[in-house]
């Protein structure tokens, strides 16, 4: 006579088939709240929805109906495991957009324009008489001056020409963080880049928090920061940089990137 499942146990192996079937149906989520160009195709802009959000984690400590803390904790290594898994080959997919940027720059102009009705106006959180300039497409992320931004950088587009691609090299490849504090901490970032500089050359770093390689190449380029806007820019359309570091993982619920260009 077999072993019946307790009430626990197929809780759990509900959860696990549920979360594996999400992973699954991800790859065919369409977001249809918006609509682009046609020459989206060529720079990987489509309504493909790649946010792991629906993996099924919670933050109530109940995810196995109240289970043991060595449950929990498993759960969220498996969680963090599956997003790594899902997002191992953003550096290769970030390369190759922005290769195409810096080979037909004139096209992404457009792209850039198309991308301006994704500017909206959200009620700051913290001051109910405020607003704040947000870009929206899976993800909010924060603007400085939005629509003018977005101008500025396809006109600089369109007045390029042609770069040779970057060349991905690990020896440039910023190491990273082991918690969630050493991403705050931005003296990690300065003292990893100083080691490596000890044996090669940097010319510019800098790290970014957008896990959607498409959103995160397209704000790099706009580049539309309160703090040293265009850098980013000028570093991916340097047509002297011949090589690129890219390296990437989730730390907890929180995704991170590091770039680094060279000549």
């Amino acid at each position: 006579m077999g072993c019946q499942c307790t009430n626990k146990e197929e809780e759990k192996n509900n959860e696990v088939l549920k979360r594996e079937k999400n992973l699954e149906d991800e790859q065919y989520q369409d977001d249809n709240n918006n609509n682009y160009s046609q020459k989206e195709g060529l720079f990987g802009l489509t309504n493909q929805d790649l946010d792991p959000a629906q993996l099924g984690e919670t933050n109530n400590g109940n995810e196995f109906g109240g289970g043991a803390q060595e449950e929990n904790y498993n759960y969220n290594e498996k969680i963090n495991e599956d997003r790594n898994a899902k997002y191992l080959e953003y550096p290769e997919k970030m390369l190759d957009i922005i290769n195409k940027i810096r080979n037909d720059p004139v096209s992404y102009a457009d792209i850039i324009e198309d991308s301006i009705p994704n500017i909206i106006e959200d009620q700051d959180k913290d001051d109910e008489t405020k607003t704040r300039i947000i870009y929206k497409k899976k993800v909010k992320v924060a603007l400085n001056r939005g629509e003018p931004a977005f101008h500025e950088a396809a006109e600089e587009l369109r007045n390029m020409n042609s770069l040779p691609p970057l060349e991905l090299k690990s020896e440039i490849c910023v190491p990273l963080p082991e918690d969630e504090e050493e991403i705050k901490d931005s003296s990690y970032l300065r003292e990893q880049v100083k080691a490596i500089r000890e044996t090669t050359n940097i010319d510019v770093f800098f790290k970014d928090l957008i896990k959607i390689p498409e959103v995160s190449a397209l704000l790099m380029i706009v580049d539309d920061s309160g703090k040293n806007p265009g850098k980013k820019r000028q570093a991916v359309l340097n047509k002297d940089f011949k090589y690129i570091g890219i390296s990437s993982k989730f730390i907890g619920k929180t995704f991170i990137a590091y770039f680094a260009f060279s000549k």
